[in-house]
């Protein structure tokens, strides 16, 4: 019988929610919030449009996850000082606060993740994860 890899990636995926839940639940943070907490530790000050496109998810998801951190006081907006169209977004010393376990969360995962693995065979999995984000992509830009 032939694997279904959507049904391998829904099972990556619930698990790896389950062990966001873990991580995040001190800090009272979601498994939505954190890639955009991801991104913030990068580069502070990041424009909505930046995390929206950076993530890929919809600009109606960022303003939601972006509201929630500002309500929880893990980030701050601001209006672009020389673009005020844009909001920039910046963590805070709570949201700073953060960075450390949700790095080490990633850390951990990435290890469950390619536990046994050679180095050859971690680089396949991203060559052909890669391709996969690639084909889905171009298939919703054809869609639009």
């Amino acid at each position: 019988m032939k694997e279904n890899p959507g049904r391998l990636i829904s099972i990556l995926y619930r698990k790896s929610q389950i062990h966001w839940g873990q991580v995040l639940k001190e800090y009272d943070l979601s498994s939505a919030e954190y890639p955009v907490l991801i991104q913030l530790f990068k580069q502070d000050g990041r424009t909505q449009e930046d995390l929206t496109a950076e993530i890929v998810i919809d600009k109606s998801a960022i303003a939601r996850v972006v509201q929630s951190l500002v309500e929880k006081g893990i980030v701050e907006k601001k209006k672009d000082p020389i673009d005020k169209r844009c909001n920039r977004i910046y963590l805070t010393e709570q949201g700073r606060q953060c960075k450390e376990p949700i790095e080490q969360g990633v850390k951990e995962w990435n290890s469950i993740l390619t536990k046994d693995m050679q180095m050859e065979e971690m680089q396949e999995i991203m060559r052909l994860l890669r391709q996969m984000a690639d084909n889905v992509q171009d298939q919703s830009e054809r869609q639009e």
